[in-house]
C-alpha cells in the first residue's frame, strides 16, 4: 500500500488540470478532473488566495485524499479588508479596518498553525500581524486592542467562540 503526496499551491477554487496538477498526477494514473474537483470543492473557502494543497495518493488502489492547509495570516487580513498589499508603513499609512469579530476568526482558521494555548492568546498573534501590515481594528492600533484584550474588555465576544476554539484541542 505505497501512498505517495504531492503537494502544490493553488488558488482557491480555481485549480485546474493543467501544470502543475495535470503532468504531477497522469502518471499515478489517476482521474485528474476528479482530483481538481475535490481541491475545488475544498479551497472554495479560500477564494482569491493561495492555498497549500497536499494530494495523498494510493498508488495501490489509485484512490485519493485532499489536505488543505491555511493561507498565510497576511494573505488572510488582506483579504479581510479587500487589500492588494501590505502598508510599506504600516504606523503612518493605514491599509483598512477590521472588527475583533473578524481578527477572531482569522485566529480560529490559524488554530492549527499557531502556538498560542487559548483564544484570547491566539487573538492577540493575530493582531500583532494587523498591526505590522497596517490595519486597524474597531478604529483603533491592534496594540491598543491587545492591551483591551487582556484587560477583559472583549471577554464576552471572546466567550462566545470559545467552544470552536476547544474544538479541535481536545483530540
Amino acid at each position: 500500500m505505497a501512498k505517495k503526496t504531492i503537494k502544490v499551491l493553488v488558488e482557491g477554487g480555481k485549480a485546474t488540470p493543467g501544470p502543475p496538477l495535470g503532468p504531477t498526477l497522469s502518471p499515478l494514473k489517476i482521474n485528474v478532473m476528479e482530483v481538481v474537483k475535490a481541491i475545488n470543492e475544498a479551497t472554495k473557502d479560500f477564494e482569491g488566495l493561495t492555498v497549500p494543497v497536499d494530494i495523498i495518493v494510493d498508488t495501490a488502489t489509485k484512490k485519493f485524499e485532499i489536505r488543505v492547509g491555511v493561507p498565510t495570516t497576511t494573505a488572510l487580513l488582506l483579504k479581510a479588508v479587500g487589500a492588494k498589499e501590505p502598508s510599506g508603513d504600516p504606523m503612518h499609512k493605514k491599509i483598512g479596518d477590521l472588527p475583533l469579530e473578524e481578527i477572531i476568526k482569522i485566529a480560529l482558521m490559524k488554530k492549527e498553525q499557531l502556538t498560542a494555548k487559548t483564544l484570547k492568546a491566539a487573538v492577540k498573534t493575530i493582531l500583532g500581524s494587523a498591526r505590522s501590515i497596517g490595519i486597524t481594528v474597531e478604529g483603533k492600533d491592534p496594540k491598543e486592542v491587545t492591551r483591551e484584550v487582556e484587560e477583559g474588555i472583549y471577554d464576552a465576544l471572546l466567550a462566545k467562540y470559545e467552544p470552536e476554539w476547544e474544538k479541535g484541542l481536545e483530540e
